[in-house]
């Protein structure tokens, strides 16, 4: 039987070609993702060990370094200060008005002027008084005559009742009326007085030194005591006061300073903050906080000899309240806020970042002082921050800071209403 062939069938042969096929296009697959995973490990050592490379041809080529603006930190004394909103208030203010009926003649004052104590002001009609003076001199002569006749006669009565030629009821009776006399010219003396006292009120005179009002009424009119207008206003202002509330937590900053017995010192300036118009001190504290606000109400005094200050003026008052010494102070711009914090970037030696977190004190005019985190000196991002992060390389250029205490404007960097920076994502 050599020799002879076996014969297959052929369903059976197609499916051995199957699976032949099918198991030379599993070995392919494999070989090629085996060939595709090791050309991907070798090009990701290759890459590391050029990651690691000291610096050379076959190193990596550095990132460009980011420009950034940068200013030093920098040791100095702090003056911190309480900003409110108050208005100006006279020391006196005085509405001038007649304190007689009668015809105003005649006024002696310019709208506007300032007026000493005691300068003539207007005059009212006196011939009315004077005509009532006339009568009470003559009453009070004719009384002084009577007075002297009953004098007489009782002397005469002394006489004869020593004598017992008169009944003692008679001696008594004319001594009462010597009496009723002298009480009589008493009275007129004392409405002549009156009357003296009406004819000096036709003549008005300004009671205190200051800036003379608007005129309220005009020569010819008949002005009356129980006039409520008056003639004109009076305001005193040299010196003058500016009352400020502040809220009832500051007030200890400013009661321990104020107690120590040295003047406090008050800025005033102008509604936006931005001009010192004058420089006072704090005289007043009230004496109880207001429940309604949570405030307490202060009062400062200027001597506005400029006249620069107004009554009713509103102006921001800034109240020194402490002296920081020898504080680290950093520029506000600096200061970058997140959810964990405060923190700032600081520019190292070789022009690398690092984020700090920081301890902030209190602030004035751009500067604000910081309790821990970064020292005298060191360099602080205060342009560009949002380019870099922890340990990037940067290009600095740097920036002089001002000098601190300088003016502070509501609202500016680095002040108590400041609007908070913008967080950085992850910071």
């Amino acid at each position: 039987m050599q020799g002879e062939s076996v014969e297959i069938p052929e369903g059976r042969a197609h499916r051995v070609r199957s699976r032949s096929r099918i198991l030379v296009i599993v070995v392919g697959l494999a070989c090629l993702l085996v060939a595709g995973a090791w050309i991907a490990y070798g090009r990701q050592a290759k890459t590391q060990q050029q990651a690691k490379a000291p610096g050379g041809g076959t190193a990596a080529p550095p990132t460009r370094p980011v420009p950034v603006v940068v200013a030093p930190v920098r040791t100095g004394d702090l003056s911190v200060y309480l900003t409110a909103l108050g208005s100006v208030t006279p020391l006196s203010i005085v509405t001038v008005k007649s304190r007689v009926d009668g015809q105003l003649m005649k006024t002696h004052f310019t709208e506007g002027q300032v007026a000493h104590a005691g300068d003539l002001l207007a005059e009212i009609d006196p011939r009315p008084f004077q005509a009532q003076l006339t009568q009470a001199e003559g009453q009070l002569a004719r009384d002084q005559a009577n007075l002297a006749n009953a004098r007489l006669d009782l002397e005469r009565y002394q006489r004869l009742a020593q004598l017992e030629m008169i009944a003692r009821q008679q001696l008594d009776t004319q001594q009462m009326i010597v009496n009723q006399a002298e009480a009589s010219i008493k009275m007129n003396v004392g409405q002549i007085d009156a009357i003296k006292l009406q004819l000096t009120y036709c003549r008005i005179t300004a009671p205190i030194t200051g800036r003379v009002g608007l005129r309220l009424i005009d020569p010819g009119n008949v002005v009356k005591a129980s006039d409520t207008g008056g003639l004109v206003v009076i305001a005193q202002l040299e010196p003058i006061a500016l009352v400020f509330s502040v809220p009832e937590d500051s007030l200890q900053p400013v009661l321990r300073r104020f107690r120590t017995g040295g003047k406090v010192p008050v800025d005033a300036y102008d509604r936006e903050g931005r001009t010192k118009i004058a420089a006072g001190t704090l005289v007043a504290i009230d004496n109880q906080i207001d429940p309604t606000t949570g405030t307490v109400r202060l009062k400062a005094s200027f001597g506005n000899t400029d006249g620069v200050l107004y009554p009713n003026q509103f102006v921001n008052a800034r109240v020194l309240i402490d002296v920081l010494h020898d504080a680290v102070l950093a520029p506000a711009e600096a200061i970058q806020r997140g959810p964990q914090g405060a923190y700032v970037y600081v520019v190292t030696g070789d022009k690398v970042v690092q984020m700090r977190r920081v301890q902030l004190g209190p602030s004035e005019a751009g500067v604000i002082a910081v309790r821990a985190g970064v020292a005298d000196s060191e360099a602080l991002v205060v342009d560009g921050a949002e380019k870099v992060q922890d340990g990037a390389r940067v290009e600095p250029t740097v920036r002089k800071v001002g000098p601190a205490g300088a003016p502070a404007l509501p609202g500016a960097a680095g002040t108590p209403n400041a609007a908070p920076r913008t967080p950085r994502p992850g910071a």
